[in-house]
């Protein structure tokens, strides 16, 4: 399983919400570049980077905070948050992350996942499911997105992606456990999906049971800054 910390930015300072709301959020570090080196130092390889302010706004804010952390590291990232368009998306690739990260964009014009796939490589591209009682969410998770989940991914997949995400948003940030039912419906009905959990995980047994369920990978976030799950054990997940 891929073991990929997660680093939230809001005015290029590392944050975290509670269930995506943005009033609701904890300043864990000034600078994410030193966060992103704590990661590397420790042995993981990934790194989630979503620009909370671009997903808001619905264009980039933390560009810089991207060409700061590759620049750095040797980190594989991926990076999200207001990307729109073609333009930002050699943007996010010429500032040195290795996939973009997809989620409002791809609810609202789908057609464009289809384009860019067949432009970047499935590879390059993550699309994100972001939820809410089985709905997918947009802009930040402020809006409905008009779809249900499993329709959202059977599109996307039907499109040529490849490798998705799913937060459940209830679960963000409340370290309660992930949504593993949600998971296991995802997978009864894609078994074959590249599938990366998000959301809610608080220890090592959360992990390995998302593990048993079939996912590939899992993002982290909080619970690596609140120090529920050590690096040392993550980084042993990751290699094996």
């Amino acid at each position: 399983m891929e073991i990929i910390p997660a680093i939230d930015i809001i005015n290029g300072k590392c944050v975290r919400l509670t269930k995506g709301d943005f009033t609701k959020k904890k300043i864990y570090n000034e600078s994410p570049l030193d966060v992103a080196k704590t990661l590397e130092d420790a042995g993981l390889r990934r790194l989630h980077v979503v620009d909370l302010d671009g997903a808001k706004a619905g264009n980039m804010r933390n560009l810089s905070v991207l060409e700061l952390i590759t620049s750095k590291t040797k980190l594989v990232i991926d990076f999200g948050g207001g990307i729109k368009n073609i333009e930002d998306i050699s943007n996010v690739f010429n500032a040195g992350a290795s996939i973009i990260t997809l989620g409002s964009a791809a609810v609202r014009s789908p057609e464009i996942v289809e384009e860019w796939v067949l432009e970047f490589g499935a590879d390059k591209i993550l699309i994100g499911a972001d939820v809410l009682d089985e709905k997918v969410k947009v802009s930040g998770w402020l809006e409905d997105g008009g779809i249900t989940v499993l329709e959202f991914i059977g599109k996307m997949l039907a499109l040529g992606a490849q490798n998705i995400f799913c937060t459940d948003i209830s679960k963000d940030g409340v370290m309660q456990g992930p949504s593993f039912e949600l998971y296991k419906n995802i997978m009864k009905q894609f078994p074959l999906i590249h599938l990366i959990a998000s959301g809610g995980v608080s220890s090592i047994e959360d992990v390995m049971g998302l593990k048993n369920i079939g996912c590939k990978g899992v993002i982290i976030g909080k619970a690596i800054y609140e120090e529920k799950i050590t690096l040392k054990e993550l980084a042993r997940l990751d290699s094996n």
